[in-house]
């Protein structure tokens, strides 16, 4: 539900203090502030340095569907670059984000000339093509109500505030089923089970259900 590739973070890290990284910036994005817009053209590639964001598609109905949570050292506009092509989707910071932001001229630049750095974005990509399959096996095999719980986890893990608008998008679920499937949740005491007892912090779980009332 979190991407994370530490490997990549620790790669552009290391190229940035060791040789011309001048062409590459650290930027701040508040909570909330969208930096890759749908559809838009774009020049540069983030890769998140702290935070979290979401990447969601945005349909014709004004309707959102989140593709995944990106963490630590997630690369986005990458695609763009490569296929030259307008942006399929867009990327908002959940919490407060730094990101590099890297020339697509000097990314294109680092394929050509750095065999370690196109081995870790190939394995970014492979990645992201296994666990697009195991998400749509996941929302098969599972309930929604264990879903759901997943991504409690994850806020308490990570200690931010996901919308109960953003879960439901990332759920591909209208807000109205998102809040009936919460009630179950909060009625059941699922929380509680053998499975996540011993993961979660139970006091913190209890405090994001209240607020998602």
């Amino acid at each position: 539900m979190l991407r994370t590739n530490l490997t990549f973070l620790s790669f552009i890290e290391r190229f940035c203090t060791e040789s011309e990284g001048g062409t590459i910036t650290l930027k701040n994005f508040k909570a909330g502030y969208r930096f890759i817009e749908q559809g838009e053209k774009i020049s540069n590639i983030y890769i998140i340095k702290e935070g979290i964001s979401k990447c969601f598609i945005s349909e014709e109905n004004g309707k959102d569907f989140i593709i995944e949570f990106l963490g630590k050292g997630e690369v986005v506009g990458e695609l763009e670059a490569l296929k030259k092509i307008y942006c399929l989707c867009n990327v908002a910071a959940i919490s407060d984000v730094t990101a590099y932001v890297i020339p697509d001229h000097l990314f294109l630049s680092l394929i050509n000339k750095s065999s370690e750095f196109t081995t870790i974005l190939l394995q970014e990509l492979s990645t992201r093509i296994i666990q697009t399959s195991t998400r749509a096996s996941f929302q098969q095999l599972y309930t929604l109500e264990y879903a759901l719980l997943k991504l409690l986890k994850l806020q308490a893990d990570e200690h931010i505030s996901i919308s109960k608008e953003d879960m439901a998008a990332y759920l591909g679920i209208s807000v109205r089923s998102f809040n009936r499937s919460l009630k179950h949740v909060i009625d059941k005491g699922g929380f509680d089970t053998p499975e996540f007892k011993n993961i979660l912090q139970l006091n913190n779980m209890k405090t994001l259900l209240e607020r998602l009332k």
